[in-house]
């Protein structure tokens, strides 16, 4: 390794996009998108954190008003939504970029005890979910596949949903010049209600929801990923990332330490995957596996989602997906095991990495050093960060350096505040 050489401040060619670096921001829920709208000073949180050929991950985003699992976190479910979206990707856009898009849903009914929040502080409450019935799966697996098929399609031209009319698509060119920054949009599906269509007139409560959804099959009505996927792209989004990690639904599918259903989608490994494994195929089949990714976290307990064999787990989905050829999975160190917390375990994400055929990004607990190291000896293609990120929004340029990092402030993560601890994070230079 020559002097001055920065495994992370290397190009990468991932898919048809050209990274020009290997330092991702992670998808960062920050709470400032008041009644769930993103707010103007989105636009320069974001930019704040763009550079020409880099890779954002927009935060988590909610795809109904029942699906919020924190307070003022943005949706993506109305117009009113879609067009706050818009000058945001196309802030980041003018910066050199194409944008991809994230979608999860859930599983048990077994209470789950309260927890402490990611800021350290708070103390987060449940209340008892219900089981997703085996008839109601399949209505999810096709929303998803319905959902990606209008996203992808909107981008041509005027599409109509029955519940929102006709919508402007975005295009779908790439940019010519400058490498590529791809933004994923993060979709959240997390509710404390037994039944999904019972509340639509009421919010959740504002801590995080036990991560449990429902879909009624009486209501006439079609399940919100549909709505959202569509969306997605006529805000200017161009691919999907399939959130399987953190205690949502698909990852509570996939864990057997709160899977305890009896039908075909629990029990056996195969059988707590297959709804996972289903909606990336019906994805990557309506838009291209080129424009899917997915994270997941096999190590994680997040709300009580824990596996007995998390390796065999990590395993079993890296050797199913490469069967669709989907662009990157994003995984998360089993070192991350509980919100917030490096414990230190000492296992390896290095099987699945060797396993899995597209690109693979590791999160968790990187600093320069190590993520450098992750790159220079090839256990990870990207390393994506998110507190260093937050507090750094010249992340890249400081790791190129090797100069000081600003401290982060755990304590204005959640607030409300559009500037302190949001967008007044200082650049090495005033010109930056």
């Amino acid at each position: 390794m020559g002097e001055g050489y920065v495994p992370l401040i290397t190009s990468y060619k991932m898919g048809r996009f050209d990274l020009s670096h290997r330092v991702v921001l992670a998808p960062l829920t920050r709470q400032r998108s008041f009644n769930n709208v993103p707010q103007h000073h989105a636009i320069l949180y974001y930019s704040q954190r763009t550079t020409s050929g880099g890779l954002l991950i927009a935060e988590a985003t909610g795809v109904s008003d029942t699906a919020q699992g924190y307070p003022n976190t943005p949706g993506i479910w109305t117009k009113e939504q879609v067009e706050a979206w818009k000058p945001i990707v196309n802030a980041v856009h003018e910066k050199g970029f194409q944008p991809n898009g994230q979608a999860p849903i859930s599983c048990t009914d077994k209470p789950l005890a309260p927890q402490v929040r990611a800021n350290g502080l708070d103390i987060a409450e449940f209340s008892i979910p219900r089981h997703l019935t085996t008839e109601e799966i399949p209505l999810i697996v096709d929303d998803f596949r319905v959902a990606a098929k209008n996203a992808i399609e909107a981008g041509n031209g005027l599409f109509q949903h029955s519940a929102y009319g006709m919508c402007t698509g975005s295009g779908d060119k790439l940019v010519e010049a400058g490498g590529r920054l791809i933004i994923c949009l993060s979709l959240s599906l997390c509710c404390n209600s037994g039944t999904l269509y019972s509340i639509l007139q009421s919010h959740c409560s504002t801590e995080m929801l036990p991560l449990t959804l429902t879909f009624s099959l009486d209501t006439g009505m079609n399940c919100p990923p549909v709505i959202t996927n569509f969306h997605l792209f006529c805000a200017g989004f161009d691919g999907v990332e399939i959130h399987g990690a953190h205690g949502y639904l698909i990852d509570q599918f996939m864990k057997d330490q709160v899977n305890d259903r009896t039908d075909e989608y629990g029990g056996s490994l195969e059988n707590r995957c297959r709804f996972a494994l289903e909606v990336v195929e019906a994805v990557a089949n309506e838009i291209g596996a080129d424009r899917v990714g997915i994270r997941l976290s096999p190590f994680a307990n997040y709300s009580e989602s824990g596996d007995s064999n998390p390796e065999a787990l990590g395993l079993y989905m890296v050797n199913s997906l490469n069967k669709y050829g989907i662009l990157y999975c994003h995984m998360v160190e089993p070192r991350m095991k509980k919100v917030g917390k490096n414990v230190g375990i000492p296992r390896s994400l290095l099987p699945m990495r060797n396993a899995f055929n597209g690109t693979f990004i590791a999160a968790g607990g990187y600093d320069r050093e190590d993520g450098n190291q992750a790159i220079a000896e090839n256990y990870a293609d990207l390393i994506a960060y998110g507190r260093l990120f937050l507090a750094n929004p010249d992340l890249p340029r400081r790791f190129e350096l090797v100069v000081p990092l600003n401290q982060y402030n755990r304590s204005t993560f959640y607030t409300s505040d559009p500037v302190i601890g949001y967008t007044d994070y200082p650049f090495l230079d005033s010109n930056a």
